[in-house]
């Protein structure tokens, strides 16, 4: 069985670059304010880069190996870091679980499933978070989620099943133009082998998903794993009861939404009306 203790929770290497950046600061006799006025951060800033709360930027670490004299310490340190920590930490076990999934059976009601987004799409939404991202952080969350869309292409196949509220086909995220290529792209990702896609439509009389999204996994050991996302945090679910629940939940949400037909209508009626 797949267990709490198959999921990793190793220390996370933003930490560790954090705390080298720490050493070489104490070691050059500067307090993180006094670091940050020679770097055009503030203290905040500088305690969450070395805590691992903030990553690290590329140009920051070269800036500060060159004031620290550590000789590309920190810019090698920050090049090596292993490809879970791309995301955020509460987020890398659930990547590391996406990319070894045989299926995925995916509830969302507030925004197009990441794996379903468009590169415009996700880039207005990333636009919207606050505190707000600079460009460079932007563009490599963008191209990390396009990164993640390779499932779409397994071959063979594997087996995805999405119900979206119809609430999120109505968001214009990005304007009028990406609002239309996010249409065409579900449309398309609506026919790819392996996919399924349903809307749940307005007016329903009983709903079994107003907590909020989910999904759950299925592992190539047939292993059934739960993970719920929440603003500042996620939370994987391994217990057998706990799964079981979003299951049945989702299961439920199937029956409650369009089919994969109604819902292909769906999406070229709302096209149709652009």
């Amino acid at each position: 069985m797949y267990t709490q203790r198959k999921i990793r929770r190793n220390a996370s290497g933003l930490r560790l670059v954090g705390a080298q950046l720490a050493l070489f600061r104490k070691a050059s006799g500067l307090t993180q304010r006094e670091l940050g006025e020679r770097v055009s951060l503030d203290e905040e800033t500088v305690a969450s880069i070395e805590q691992g709360r903030r990553p690290l930027k590329s140009d920051l670490a070269d800036e500060l190996d060159r004031l620290l004299g550590t000789k590309g310490a920190l810019s090698v340190a920050l090049e090596n870091l292993p490809e879970r920590e791309r995301f955020p930490v509460w987020a890398a076990d659930y990547m590391d679980l996406e990319r070894e999934a045989i299926a995925i059976s995916w509830y969302e009601n507030h925004l197009v499933p990441g794996v379903l987004q468009t590169e415009a799409y996700a880039r207005a939404l990333f636009g919207c978070r606050v505190p707000y991202l600079d460009e460079d952080e932007i563009e490599r969350r963008v191209n990390d989620r396009l990164e993640r869309q390779e499932l779409l292409r397994r071959t063979p196949p594997m087996v995805l099943s999405f119900v979206v509220s119809q609430t999120v086909l109505m968001e214009r995220l990005g304007g009028d133009e990406v609002y239309a290529r996010q249409l065409d792209h579900l449309r398309a990702c609506a026919d790819l082998p392996g996919l399924m896609l349903q809307v749940m439509p307005f007016g329903r009389h009983t709903h079994t998903g107003l907590s909020g999204p989910f999904l759950v996994l299925e592992t190539t050991e047939n292993d059934l794993i739960g993970y719920v996302e929440s603003q500042r945090g996620s939370q994987l679910f391994c217990e057998p009861d706990e799964v079981s629940i979003l299951s049945q939940k989702y299961a439920m949400l199937r029956t409650q939404a369009l089919n994969t037909e109604e819902t292909t209508a769906l999406l070229e009626q709302l096209r149709g009306e652009l």
